[in-house]
C-alpha cells in the first residue's frame, strides 16, 4: 500500500480487482444460458415448433450477453485509465459487480412472462437491474476520475470531462425505458435491444484519446466507450 496525495492509503496494484471483474462478469454471462429453458420432450414433427416457442428466452439471453459483453469492454478501458485502488473504490466496484451477477435472473423473468400479464413486471424488474447497473458504473467511474483521484496523472482533462458526461447516456436511457415499461413493455424491452446493438456499432459511446502519446511515456493511447 502506498499514499499519494491526500486522502485513504492507495495501491497500485488494479490486476486482482480486474480479474475479480472479469471472473464475475464471465460467470454471469455464462448464467444466462441456463436461463434457455430445457425444450420439452416431443415428437420430432413437433420440435421445430417448441423449439420457435421458445423465442423470448433467446431473445433474452442475446440482449443480456451482448450488454455483458459490452459492460465488459467498457470496463476494460476504465481500467486502462486507473492505475492505483483504494479501500472505498474497491467496496464500490463490489457493489457493481454484485448488479452484474443479479442480470440473469430478469432476463429468465422477462422470458417467463413476456407474452402473458406479468410481461409488465417482468420488464420493470430488468429495467431497475440495468439501470442499477448503469448508475454503479457511473459511480465508479467517477469515484476513480474525481480530481484524478486513481487515474493516471496525465490523462487529459477536458477528454475526461466529455467522457464523464457520455456515460450519463446509459442511466438517463435505461430510467426512461423502465418508465416505457409501465406504459408498454413490448416498447422497453425494445429500447433495451436497440441500446444493446447500438453500442455494437463502431463510433458509437465516448471514444475520446485520454492519454499522452506512448512515445512520451504514458500507458498508451485510451479510447472509451
Amino acid at each position: 500500500m502506498s499514499r499519494i496525495g491526500p486522502g485513504p492509503p492507495q495501491d497500485a496494484d488494479t490486476s486482482r480487482l480486474e480479474t475479480f471483474a472479469d471472473g464475475v462478469m464471465a460467470i454471469a454471462i455464462t448464467l444466462l444460458i441456463l436461463e434457455v429453458k430445457t425444450l420439452p420432450d416431443v415428437p420430432g414433427s413437433r420440435l421445430a415448433a417448441a423449439v420457435a416457442h421458445q423465442w423470448p428466452s433467446y431473445a433474452g439471453y442475446v440482449v443480456s450477453f451482448l450488454t455483458i459483453g459490452i459492460i465488459w469492454v467498457n470496463h476494460h478501458h476504465m481500467f486502462r485509465l486507473i492505475e492505483r485502488t483504494n479501500h472505498a473504490f474497491l467496496m464500490l466496484n463490489v457493489v457493481f459487480l454484485m448488479t452484474i451477477a443479479a442480470l440473469p435472473w430478469p432476463t429468465g423473468l422477462v422470458a417467463d412472462h413476456l407474452r402473458d400479464s406479468g410481461r409488465t413486471v417482468a420488464a420493470v424488474a430488468y429495467g431497475v437491474t440495468m439501470e442499477c447497473i448503469a448508475i454503479m458504473f457511473n459511480v465508479v467511474w467517477r469515484y476513480a476520475a474525481k480530481d484524478k483521484r486513481l487515474l493516471d496523472p496525465r490523462v487529459d482533462a477536458a477528454a475526461l470531462d466529455r467522457a464523464s458526461r457520455n456515460y450519463l447516456v446509459g442511466p438517463v436511457v435505461y430510467a426512461v425505458a423502465t418508465l416505457v415499461a409501465l406504459v408498454n413493455a413490448w416498447a422497453s424491452l425494445a429500447i433495451f435491444a436497440a441500446l444493446a446493438v447500438y453500442w455494437l456499432l463502431p463510433g458509437t459511446g465516448p471514444r475520446s484519446s485520454l492519454l499522452v502519446p506512448p512515445e512520451e511515456g504514458a500507458k498508451g493511447e485510451l479510447s472509451t466507450g
